[in-house]
């Protein structure tokens, strides 16, 4: 198994102290580790900042001179990252600096060209185009877009300029796509979103379970405290669970690879064996866990995607009551055996999967992410993790949790806990609940009744509904739909439609070239932010640098808009010093319900808090006697969100469903979808970083190399890759970083030239309604 220092030269992980520019490449990297030193000179000041990528939330200290970001470094003082950065981290300032940034308001003529216009023009045109819509056509009628990119400020603005303003729920972010299936999986078992853990799992578990999650390449800095624990614990042991081999199997002690969307099947077969052999924690089972079941007839549920854009997913699901002796016989069913035949995972790894769950005095640390909760059955499979952890105690102990993994910078602060969703308010609270929707009322000073019950569409039929006309007016920040939704040829638009849509970005984009108007945005470090990462901490940072031209943040242009409609109520706060009165209204959300986020001045003069914050003072914790200070147990763990469960967690019995769509005679190859370590998202940042860019300028095929000789293919050559919706021209990848099985290719996302999202399929999560990228049937044609 490859060590520690051999995982940091792979992930461009480096000691504590670079300049803004460093290389990506293998040999680089031990040069970056051996000669990396601060920048010392006396006119570069130095403050901090979360990072701008990842959920990692990454302490990063920023070098100033001369009104520009000249270099940062690990934030030693962070008890995230320790000093660490990966190799995006320590490019951050090339994101600022691209030669092609938004400047200016850009209004669409006629012709389909752009022209500069002034703020004022710009925000009078947003005002008029949603007021217009309005009045109308309704409420139903116009629409927010955003992202797990939005700092807190951006969007509570959006939030409450949509709910309370237009008195709309239609807003959605990007975080429906990556993070909803958790989000469901977590408010279906505690009726409270976000995990219980903390980090420090990551430094006292004994043995970690990677479900699809590509940690080393996605999560490095994470990654890098595991291997760590096991330099320090030889005995720890890590175990991949994937659809092909990446990186992180080059320092995993298992590697189990099974066939894409039979996950479940393997998460029943582990539990079939735990019950079987009685290796579950009854007396932790006794006092905390209640057993549910929902509807499982697959007709009845479908996949949310649809020929007929006209179709709506609407699918609700309903709980009804269950018991250990009802698992008992619906695990009957899956058995190894029978679960190996499914998944193609062998018999006995299968054995050992069950035996390191079940060896209860051994702290286990379930970790995912894209891969879990981009699936047709995301909920499903969140719930039968943490069913792993129910069933045997192993859960709200140090060490012993499940942790789902974020990847944007504040999809956790801002579209979780602010509640930027078509269903969600602040605070876990839903507009379909009437005292949460007077709650929020009260906060935001309006009448009785302002906040609509009806929640919104989320981001797949939005989308859906802008096509259909039925939303004619929307605006985008901080996000790239034309580029990351899946099944995207549906969504193609030809501009002066009769629809307005305004796009915030700081570049140039896929997405900007749809729009009829362009606002050029502030980025990172040029505004005063708030990220909250993966842990539930919340982090602040200060404008430190101001932004080029005349980009301006995006709760400011959202906050301008609403006064020019005559919503300035909503936002009584002095222009120059709207930040912190903003945040300290928000807070009140929380406070006294188990999700009390830290004062604003304690934000500013610390690395970050995780909350619940009672009486100034951290819970890494959540639920757990000692730690937690609303569990009121001497000892163990008190469920206190799920009062409709009696104050405890739920165990759901969850079936295995096939995936939407299977390789066949037609289409025999599976296409599976993600990310590589430089490069995030749309790469509409980190292709714009000349060192990045160079690393991996463009996206490409992985291919099996018996499948490639048996198709004539090599390295090199041109493949054109086919589904049943659309296709693409990529080159072949043979034994690179990522091997796959036989049968199945690999393309990343993050290359706007080469969109992979042509050919995914928008089949849909039943509960969280989150598209599965992650696994379709294509075949291959030789270009």
């Amino acid at each position: 198994m490859m060590q520690r220092r051999a995982f940091l030269k792979m992930a461009g992980v480096a000691v504590p102290a670079v300049a803004a520019y460093s290389c990506a490449d293998r040999d680089e990297a031990d040069r970056l580790m051996a000669n990396a030193a601060p920048i010392d000179r006396a006119s570069v000041s130095w403050a901090k900042a979360p990072c701008r990528f990842c959920g990692t939330g990454c302490g990063v200290m920023v070098g100033v001179e001369q009104g520009r970001v000249v270099a940062v470094r690990g934030d030693e003082a962070s008890p995230v990252n320790r000093g660490l950065l990966c190799v995006k981290g320590y490019h951050l300032p090339g994101l600022l600096y691209g030669e092609d940034r938004l400047l200016y308001p850009q209004k669409r003529n006629a012709d389909g060209s752009f022209s500069r216009i002034s703020w004022d023009e710009a925000l009078d045109l947003v005002a008029s185009k949603f007021k217009d819509t309005l009045a109308a056509h309704g409420p139903e009628a116009v629409a927010m877009y955003g992202s797990g990119q939005w700092t807190v400020f951006d969007g509570y603005a959006a939030l409450k300029w949509v709910k309370a303003g237009l008195r709309s729920n239609n807003i959605e972010p990007n975080a429906r796509l990556c993070m909803a299936s958790a989000v469901s999986g977590f408010m279906t078992q505690f009726q409270s979103d976000e995990p219980m853990g903390c980090y420090q799992d990551l430094d006292r578990g004994d043995d970690f379970v990677l479900w699809g999650n590509n940690m080393a390449e996605m999560h490095p800095v994470l990654f890098s405290r595991i291997l760590e624990t096991k330099r320090v614990k030889p005995a720890t042991r890590i175990v991949d669970i994937a659809t092909r081999r990446t990186p992180t199997t080059d320092y995993a002690d298992m590697h189990v690879l099974f066939k894409p969307g039979t996950d479940l099947a393997l998460a029943n077969g582990i539990l079939h064996l735990l019950v079987a052999q009685g290796r579950i924690n009854q007396a932790f089972i006794n006092e905390n866990v209640v057993f549910r079941r929902g509807i499982e007839d697959l007709k009845a549920i479908g996949y949310g995607c649809f020929d007929d854009q006209k179709e709506r997913y609407t699918f609700e699901d309903v709980a009804k009551p269950s018991s250990l002796a009802e698992l008992t016989t619906f695990l009957a069913d899956y058995t190894p055996e029978k679960v190996s035949e499914i998944s193609g995972v062998p018999v006995q790894q299968i054995h050992a999967l069950a035996a390191i769950y079940g060896d209860l005095p051994r702290g286990t640390v379930s970790l995912w992410c894209m891969g879990v909760n981009q699936h047709v059955r995301g909920t499903w499979m969140n719930n039968l993790i943490t069913d792993l952890h129910l069933i045997t105690g192993k859960i709200c102990r140090p060490g012993a949790n499940p942790l789902s993994l974020t990847g944007q910078p504040s999809a956790c602060g801002t579209a979780r806990e602010v509640g930027t969703s078509s269903n969600r308010l602040p605070a876990d609270m839903v507009v379909t609940n009437p005292e949460h929707r007077a709650e929020a009322e009260h906060i935001w000073n309006v009448p009785a009744g302002t906040i609509s019950a009806k929640p919104g569409p989320h981001a797949v039929d939005m989308f859906r509904a802008l096509k259909r006309g039925d939303i004619k007016a929307m605006w985008i920040q901080t996000t790239n739909p034309w580029v990351t939704l899946p099944n995207r040829s549906r969504f193609e638009r030809t501009p002066n439609d009769g629809k307005f849509i305004v796009v915030s970005d700081i570049y140039p984009t896929p997405t900007t070239a749809m729009a009829d108007l362009i606002l050029p945005a502030a980025a990172w470090v040029e505004r005063e932010g708030v990220f909250g990462n993966t842990e539930r901490r919340t982090q602040q940072w200060n404008q430190l640098v101001d932004p080029p031209g005349e980009a301006r943040e995006d709760a400011w242009a959202i906050i301008q808009v609403a006064k020019r409609m005559g919503m300035g109520n909503l936002f009584p706060w002095p222009d120059d010093n709207w930040h912190e009165p903003m945040f300290e209204e928000y807070r009140r959300f929380g406070v006294g319900h188990g999700k009390d986020l830290a004062a604003y001045a304690q934000l500013k003069e610390t690395r970050g808090m995780v909350w619940p914050v009672v009486d100034g003072k951290e819970t890494f914790y959540r639920y757990t006697a000692g730690y937690d200070p609303y569990v009121k147990k001497a000892q163990g763990a008190h469920f206190y969100k799920a009062v409709g469960y009696g104050e405890k967690a739920a165990f759901w019995l969850r079936p295995y469903h096939p995936p939407a769509e299977s390789p066949d005679k037609d289409y025999p190859f599976w296409l599976t979808t993600g990310r590589v370590l430089e490069h995030w998202h749309s790469g509409s940042m980190t292709r714009r970083i000349k060192q990045l860019h160079q690393a991996v300028p463009a996206a490409y095929l992985e291919m099996n190399r018996a499948d490639a000789e048996e198709m004539s293919l090599k390295k090199g050559d041109k493949v054109k890759i086919v589904s049943r919706r659309g296709s693409l021209e990529l080159v072949v990848e043979v034994d690179g970083r990522g091997r796959p099985p036989r049968g199945t290719v690999f393309v990343p996302f993050f290359d706007e030239e080469k969109l992979i999202n042509l050919v995914t399929l928008d089949a849909m999560d039943n509960i969280s309604k989150q598209p599965d990228y992650k696994k379709c049937a294509v075949r291959l044609e030789r270009a």
